[in-house]
């Protein structure tokens, strides 16, 4: 193999850590130009992290425990393609009664995925996690009135239906992967 070729292997293995790559060079960068805020970004970067450490060993135990015990076909006939209402109303009720940051949903979504749900509900479940919060609507039930937090949700709601079927209608490879009649059903999803 060609030394341009190993360092394209070595660059193509590093490309999921793109991110956290950049975000040390920067932090890096910022430390030599203001060091002030250098530390200051240093600090911030690791207190997110630390804060993602303690909530996702959890989520991963939860999605464990959905992965062992909830058979695929439960998902497939409860949230998978054609649920119809019923999937739409358990994803929201899910998302809602849900706690923890938005990262944490994002496991969980994908771990309902690969189940069998389809992409439109794991969509309704990642954004009424976001946006319809139950302990979040009771504190904007007390600082801003029911009247503020019903006209909310009769504006977020129909919201999260639209985008969750644009989301559904074009990303076909993974609605591809997910549905009963579709071909597909049973294997991993491409990473």
């Amino acid at each position: 193999m060609s030394p341009g070729g190993r360092l394209g292997t070595k660059l193509a293995r590093l490309r999921p850590y793109a991110l956290l790559i950049l975000t040390l060079v920067g932090d890096l960068a910022l430390g030599v130009v203001r060091p002030g805020l250098g530390w200051q970004a240093v600090r911030t970067s690791a207190s997110y992290l630390l804060e993602m450490l303690l909530v996702l060993p959890p989520i991963f135990v939860l999605i464990g425990m959905l992965e062992v015990w909830v058979p695929r076909q439960t998902i497939v006939r409860n949230v998978g393609p054609g649920s119809g209402l019923r999937g739409l109303a358990l994803s929201v009720l899910t998302g809602s009664a849900a706690a923890g940051p938005l990262y944490g949903a994002f496991p969980v979504a994908e771990s309902l995925l690969r189940k069998g749900c389809s992409v439109f509900n794991a969509c309704v479940l990642l954004c009424t996690w976001a946006a319809v919060k139950i302990p979040m609507i009771m504190m904007e039930v007390k600082f801003l009135g029911w009247r503020f937090s019903l006209a909310r949700l009769a504006f977020t709601l129909p919201a999260i239906v639209l985008i969750s079927w644009l989301v559904d209608r074009f990303t076909p490879r993974l609605g591809g992967l997910c549905g009963e009649d579709r071909p597909g059903v049973g294997r991993e999803m491409p990473r």
